[in-house]
């Protein structure tokens, strides 16, 4: 039988694992485990809501994660003053041990996180349409803003997997790159500008022998191109009608992993057992493969995308572990209800 860790690096590698991987905690059925780092010590924000980059959040009645509001870098002047985060100290890690222990003794295949990687990083710190102006009419400060971000990120893989060599699995990051109709820029600016940052980064985690899991929305189909020659090897695509089931399968799948469920807007919201089913039917057809290349996984915020009916994620549960059997030879864990 094999472990958790097993089950996740077979469907990256397309090494047919014995059932499909799957992140569900809500059911008590997960392959992954992650490890906690903790702020710097003595980190005093400089807004109630700010994180340790200076980024302030606000929120509105709407439950989700929020909105930087605050930019400390609006003013690009300022980044040769800016102090962006830095990651020896020893203080950062005082939990990380015990949770790969722990991940080691369940045998799950064990994450590194980092949330906003570069784009979505990039204007937080600088403002979303003040980010998109000056790439294309400053881009030397943008070219300088990416870098010092990429340093901090590459500064934060090198601190851990130095300290706990061989201990990660993986690495798992955000970077949100579209609309509903396309990506904010084009697949030429986004290879020529960020395709060799990006890779920087990835580079940084294979070195240490990890894989890495990338999410974005939005309909980022020209992009996934440009992630798989950076070297990612999965996609983490909550919204694969925005993207065209079909059409995304044509061209990527086997190439690399897709991580996703029953479209997060277009299905999961309006409880019909019906369009989960196809959700499940088509992108176990189109994205999975017989060799692996699909790991089943949770959004993890109901509230958030609308999810109101208590049984329907169970039910998307129930179809994915019936295509698991059909693919593999086996069903996914029996879910615990809550």
């Amino acid at each position: 039988m094999m472990t958790s860790r097993e089950i996740v690096r077979r469907a990256l590698r397309f090494q047919k694992p014995e059932r499909l991987p799957v992140n569900f905690s809500c059911f008590g059925a997960t392959d992954f485990a992650y490890f906690p780092t903790d702020g710097a010590p003595g980190f005093v924000p400089t807004a109630p809501t700010a994180d340790e980059w200076g980024c302030v959040w606000a929120k509105t009645e709407t439950v989700n994660m929020g909105q930087v509001k605050g930019h400390p870098l609006i003013d690009i002047s300022k980044l040769d003053s800016y102090p962006f985060p830095k990651y020896h100290q020893d203080e950062r890690y005082t939990r990380v041990a015990a949770a790969l222990d722990q991940g080691d003794k369940d045998q799950r295949f064990i994450l590194g996180g980092i949330f906003m990687v570069l784009f979505e990083r990039m204007h937080a710190l600088h403002g979303f349409e003040q980010t998109l102006m000056d790439l294309v009419i400053d881009r030397p400060a943008m070219e300088a803003l990416a870098d010092r971000i990429i340093e901090a990120q590459i500064d934060l893989i090198h601190n851990v997997c130095g300290r706990f060599p061989g201990r990660l699995s993986g690495w798992c990051m955000s970077d949100d790159w579209g609309t509903q109709q396309a990506a904010f820029v084009s697949f030429d600016f986004w290879m020529d500008f960020f395709f060799p940052r990006y890779k920087r980064i990835y580079d940084a985690m294979h070195s240490h022998g990890c894989d890495v899991l990338v999410h974005s929305c939005g309909k980022i189909n020209e992009i996934i191109e440009g992630y798989i020659q950076a070297g990612v090897n999965s996609l983490n695509l909550q919204q694969p009608r925005a993207l065209g089931i079909e059409e995304v399968g044509r061209r990527y799948r086997g190439r690399v992993t897709f991580e996703s469920l029953a479209d997060i807007q277009h299905t999961l919201p309006t409880g019909d057992r019906a369009r989960v089913q196809a959700d499940a039917d088509e992108l176990m057809e189109y994205w999975a493969d017989p060799r692996g290349g699909f790991i089943f996984s949770d959004y993890g915020d109901d509230k958030a995308i609308g999810v109101a009916d208590a049984g329907i994620k169970l039910h998307m549960y129930r179809c994915f572990s019936q295509h698991s059997q059909r693919l593999y030879g086996n069903p996914l864990p029996e879910p615990k209800l809550p």
